[in-house]
């Protein structure tokens, strides 16, 4: 039997984090457990007052967030308030399909199209690979506002 996975980041800023992963990989914010969000309601919004009506202090309200897959296929994003810095790099780390079923400058231009895009939203440009046949595609490693690597493949 297969199981379901949600891949945990530590943070500084959970909310900052959910928001980035949410529109660099199309996922959504759920909104409290019981509570329905109107069409374009803020669902962090939403938190902020499930919170305070269940007394939770604000200074305690961005201790952790997270970010879904709208179609329920990928795995839940959950990010969780830490006080230590990132101090090396990451062992696992997320490779995101920016260019599916494409090869060589075509799959390359993809990627540095969707590198850009992720750096308008906070995203910073660690290093491009070309690709290498026969195994390597070529590939650009980035870093998210908080400097968790991933890769665009």
């Amino acid at each position: 039997m297969s199981r379901h996975v949600q891949i945990t980041f530590d943070a500084h800023d959970p909310r900052a984090q959910s928001r980035f992963w949410r529109e660099a990989l199309g996922y959504v914010i759920p909104g409290p457990p019981g509570v329905h969000l109107a069409d374009g309601a803020d669902p962090l919004e939403a938190w902020d007052a499930f919170l305070e009506g269940i007394g939770v202090p604000a200074d305690q309200r961005n201790s952790r967030s997270a970010a879904e897959d709208p179609d329920g296929v990928g795995p839940r994003l959950f990010f969780q308030q830490v006080p230590e810095e990132k101090v090396a790099k990451n062992r696992v780390h997320l490779d995101v399909r920016a260019a599916p079923g494409l090869a060589g400058e075509e799959r390359m231009a993809a990627l540095e199209a969707e590198c850009e895009r992720l750096v308008g939203l906070g995203a910073r440009r660690v290093a491009r690979f070309e690709p290498a046949p026969p195994m390597g595609a070529g590939h650009i490693v980035m870093a998210d506002p908080e400097g968790n690597e991933f890769c665009l493949d």
